[in-house]
């Protein structure tokens, strides 16, 4: 999709109404876990910018609307939700769920709404915004 397209799905309704969008080709259980996965990232940083990419089926948080300013997306796939970490590969890992070989960005599997809301997700969630503060 060109890019004035792209900007075009980014602004028509709310983040809430494009997520749900997004969220309508997935099986109930992944909707659940990405919709549990999206509250406990706002629960750790509730001041990010959240930006839905229809084409590339993915919600997007940071600090501001720039791709340098990206920290996480939600990525819906058929049997998990990937939450990708902008600076995953320089992330500790003592739980081992940080996956890829990404120069930078890395990802974590998230297959229910129990994962999501885990002790170890939270602490890789946490973990990024402590990391890009610094």
């Amino acid at each position: 999709m060109p890019p004035d397209e792209r900007t075009a799905a980014r602004e028509s309704g709310s983040v809430d109404a494009q997520f749900e969008t997004l969220l309508s080709a997935s099986s109930p259980d992944i909707a659940a876990t990405a919709r549990a996965l999206r509250r406990v990232v706002v629960q750790a940083i509730p001041t990010a910018t959240q930006s839905v990419d229809l084409p590339d089926r993915l919600l997007a948080f940071g600090t501001g609307p720039k791709l340098r300013d990206m920290l996480f997306a939600i990525i819906p796939h058929a049997a998990h939700v990937n939450l990708q970490l902008a600076d995953g590969a320089d992330l500790p890992n003592p739980d081992g769920l940080i996956e890829g070989t990404g120069k930078r960005v890395r990802h974590v599997k998230v297959r229910t709404v129990d994962a999501a809301r885990s002790a170890p997700v939270r602490a890789v969630i946490d973990a990024e915004i402590a990391y890009r503060r610094g």
